[in-house]
């Protein structure tokens, strides 16, 4: 992130899942249009009202979790797509939170499952989609199955203009070597989210600085107290380590700490990183 330019902001709807409140439980196993779940309260807000709400931080790029998509709906999808452009937003990635293309009995599944959402974010003008690879531990054998499932969904996504991202999450992709393993494999044709706080422990600079380089979006999640202070320390080390890296994609701004008050928490990120941006933390 240069410290010469402004840095462009974005927001995930997992940073304000309270506001959001209900989720929809469609998966790989129950890929249905089910009632909505309460599962962080009755919420504030509905899936329609972000773009314009974030449009009005100054933030303006979105990702949006599948589980808060109430379904494939032409309807609603359209209804959405007309919201982020009429909120002059940027409809980022579609991320993907379910899935195990890694899973010995059910990929297939998981992969055609997968795929539909694929669809849903081409139809709702995403840039990008992310894709889980995987939820096995890392052996030799699920990295090949990783890379195996990766490949036909990224050709999936390219024939309809969106392009396929992995993360640096759960237990396919516990290190540097193993996201190296998978990306290299796949020669460009997937690209990378790298997630400043889903690596933890004393390698967790030195990790981030080995996958940055490939990163094309980054999550950049700061911890909080429950009286919202950040732990300024770590969340402008990991900054300036994406800065050292080359890093100039989006930042997206993620909130997951333990206030309700999720709207000046995303304020508290969106400042720090403003500031970073101009007098960069060594």
């Amino acid at each position: 992130m240069p410290s010469e330019t402004q840095p462009t902001l974005a927001l995930s709807t997992w940073s304000i899942h309270r506001a959001l409140g209900t989720r929809y439980a469609n998966s790989p196993a129950n890929d249905t249009d089910g009632p909505p779940e309460e599962t962080w309260g009755a919420g504030t807000m509905s899936l329609l009202d972000v773009p314009a709400a974030i449009a009005r931080l100054g933030i303006g790029r979105l990702e949006i979790c599948h589980f808060n998509i109430p379904g494939r709906d032409a309807g609603f999808l359209g209804d959405l797509k007309a919201a982020i452009a009429d909120s002059d937003i940027t409809l980022q990635t579609l991320l993907i939170d379910d899935g195990d293309i890694t899973d010995p009995a059910h990929a297939k599944r998981d992969s055609d499952w997968i795929a539909r959402w694929i669809d849903v974010a081409a139809s709702l003008g995403a840039e990008k989609a992310r894709v889980i690879a995987g939820k096995q531990p890392p052996t030799p054998e699920v990295l090949d199955r990783s890379v195996a499932g990766l490949a036909p969904l990224a050709r999936h996504g390219a024939e309809q203009g969106v392009r396929i991202l992995t993360e640096n999450w759960l237990a396919t992709t516990p290190g540097p070597h193993e996201v190296h393993s998978i990306l290299d494999r796949l020669d460009g044709t997937v690209g990378f989210l790298a997630d400043l706080g889903n690596w933890t422990g004393p390698g967790k600079y030195d990790d981030l600085a080995s996958v940055l380089p490939r990163a094309e979006n980054s999550h950049a999640h700061c911890n909080f107290t429950e009286d919202l202070e950040m732990d300024t320390e770590d969340f402008g080390r990991c900054l300036s380590v994406a800065d050292a890296a080359g890093y100039d994609g989006p930042i997206t701004l993620i909130y997951a700490g333990p206030s309700d008050d999720e709207w000046e928490a995303i304020r508290r990120e969106r400042d720090f990183v403003l500031r970073h941006a101009r007098s960069p933390v060594a």
